[in-house]
């Protein structure tokens, strides 16, 4: 963030979109009392609060009448001077508030995300509880609020910032094996390796952790086989109503279907792809190519073909079970049309995804944060197989610097703007 812009006091409406029975608009930054005590007369003492008249400054006009409350930075959200108004929550009212407050001087309706990237930039909260923030902002079942709670709350924040102080303590050995060097023949101290062993093996521990990709954007069910075989069929029976095309043609789905729905609380992102066959058709060739990059991306692959031409891992289905099957079709009997085997199929589909879920608040990881972390033991597995202490200490500082990338004190500036840009004015 711009220094220009860091010296801005912002001002946005943190809650909901009006009409709502309270409106919550929150000033924060250097000019936030001073624009707070022109529209309210005098605040009250910190964090208590107390009903206000609102007014225009520089006139007799009434806005509002309105609790406020002031929070003495830096023990804030932002870790700045902060200011909230709950206003009656009518639409007019919030726009003559936030109108009257950005009139001030210093002060500026805010970017999204502005609030809380202010809090990472002052270090209220680090990265890792900035992006748990936006899963939290954005889930939808129990299990989603819960991992996202769990991250946003600051476990990995805290469970990184242990690792880096133990980090700083092995690198501050390491040196000291340097200036000795002569005395040392080079060698590290005797229990170094043994402690960077065990920090690696903490950290390899929490690489083995459920990722959050299923549980953000779903578990990615892929329903694939041979043109014919009843995919869209069974996708539709499966989220309730006709979602894919069906036709008796063969080669009616020609690219890949995906399918948002929640199934016992948990996530699911169904997608239905083209059949698989021999063809000369480019657009369907297209299709094909993409139905089986899908089946590599699957987390749960259904899989509707011949037994003998399975996927390692995949649910063999027997569809069209009201039909005369062939002998050697396998696997689970189903059919979208009675409805025999669907429920089985789902019930299996929820078990295997269960196994991707974390369990209660067990931490998770997003593919930076997995990256990153396997960079950090990446390094310290090196390390600990080395006995030059200057190699040491080199590798020390990498796994340091992959530890400080994942909670933002390092090199993610671009992903800030990114990160933030999704977050609403208020947040």
């Amino acid at each position: 963030m711009p220094p220009t812009e860091a010296a801005d006091t912002i001002v946005a409406l943190s809650s909901g979109r009006p009409p709502a029975g309270i409106g919550v608009i929150r000033c924060s930054g250097p000019q936030a009392f001073a624009a707070a005590q022109a529209l309210a007369g005098s605040l009250p003492e910190p964090r208590l609060a107390s009903l206000r008249h609102i007014r225009r400054p520089g006139s007799d006009m009434l806005l509002d009448e309105a609790l406020v409350i002031a929070f003495p930075g830096p023990r804030t959200a932002t870790g700045e001077d902060l200011v909230e108004f709950h206003c009656h929550g009518g639409r007019a009212t919030v726009d003559a508030v936030l109108a009257a407050l950005v009139e001030q001087p210093g002060c500026r309706i805010a970017q999204p995300g502005e609030f809380t990237r202010r809090a990472l930039v002052n270090g209220r909260i680090d990265l890792t509880e900035a992006e748990g923030l936006a899963d939290l902002l954005a889930a939808e079942t129990e299990v989603q609020r819960r991992s996202a709670m769990a991250r946003a709350g600051g476990a990995f924040r805290r469970r990184l910032d242990e690792w880096r102080e133990r980090l700083l303590a092995l690198s501050a050995q390491a040196e000291v094996a340097i200036d000795y060097a002569d005395e040392e023949d080079g060698e590290t101290a005797p229990d170094l390796r043994p402690a960077i062993a065990h920090l690696r093996q903490e950290i390899a521990l929490l690489l083995t952790a459920p990722r959050v990709e299923p549980l953000r954007d779903g578990v990615r069910v892929v329903v694939a086989g041979p043109t014919n075989a009843g995919k869209s069929s069974l996708i539709n029976r499966i989220v309730g109503y006709d979602k894919a095309i069906v036709t008796p043609i063969a080669g009616t789905t020609r690219d890949v279907i995906e399918i948002p729905v929640s199934i016992g609380g948990i996530p699911f992102l169904l997608v239905d792809t083209a059949g698989l066959r021999a063809t000369g058709d480019e657009v369907e060739a297209i299709g094909i190519r993409r139905a089986k990059e899908q089946i590599e991306q699957a987390d749960i692959l259904v899989w509707l073909g011949s037994p003998c031409e399975k996927p390692a891992g995949a649910i063999q289905v027997a569809s069209k079970s009201d039909l005369a099957q062939p002998a050697e079709r396998g696997g689970l009997r189903l059919s979208s049309v009675s409805g025999e085997g669907v429920q089985e199929l789902i019930a299996e589909v929820r078990q295997r995804a269960a196994a991707l879920m974390p369990k209660g608040d067990e931490l998770t990881l997003d593919r930076r944060q997995f990256r990153l972390l396997g960079d950090a033991e990446a390094a310290l597995t090196r390390a600990a197989s080395l006995s030059d202490a200057l190699l040491v200490a080199e590798e020390l500082r990498t796994a340091r610097v992959a530890i400080d990338a994942i909670s933002g004190r390092a090199g993610v500036e671009d992903l800030l703007d990114s990160l933030f840009g999704k977050f609403c004015l208020g947040k």
